[in-house]
C-alpha cells in the first residue's frame, strides 16, 4: 500500500510515518513538504491514504486538497493539523476529507484512523 505524508516539517513527517509503520509495516511511503510536490506525487504515484497538513508553504492543504479531490474524487485523504477550529474542519470536510485529526497523532489516534478508512 501506498501513503503520501505531507507537512512541511521533517520532523511531523517522520513523527507520523512512525506510528504509521506500526500498523501498517509493509507500506510504501511518500513524503513531501509542500501541496504543490504532494500533487504531484498523488498524480505519480496514486497513493491508497494521503495525510496532509494545511500549513505549508508554495502551495497550502486546502489547495492541495481541492486539486487532489478534482485528480480522484475517491481519495482518502486525512487532514492532520494544529489548526483545530470548527470552520476549517468542516471546510476540509466539504472539500472532500475523510477526517481531520489534530496534531500529534499518537498510535492511539492513528488505530482509530486507520480503522475508519476503506483498504
Amino acid at each position: 500500500m501506498k501513503i503520501l505524508v505531507v507537512d512541511d516539517s521533517k520532523l511531523a513527517r517522520l513523527s507520523l510515518i512512525k506510528t504509521l509503520k506500526e500498523y501498517e509495516p509493509n507500506a510504501e511511503f511518500f513524503e513531501a513538504e509542500n501541496g504543490a510536490i504532494a500533487v504531484e506525487l498523488f498524480q505519480n504515484e496514486s497513493p491508497r491514504v494521503v495525510f496532509l497538513d494545511l500549513t505549508m508553504p508554495v502551495m497550502d492543504g486546502y489547495e492541495a486538497l481541492k486539486r487532489i479531490m478534482q485528480i480522484n474524487p475517491k481519495a482518502q485523504v486525512v487532514v492532520v493539523s494544529a489548526d483545530i477550529q470548527t470552520q476549517a474542519q468542516a471546510q476540509v470536510l466539504e472539500m472532500g476529507a475523510k477526517l481531520m485529526v489534530p496534531k500529534p497523532i499518537n498510535s492511539e489516534k492513528m488505530l482509530n484512523v486507520l480503522q475508519q478508512l476503506v483498504f
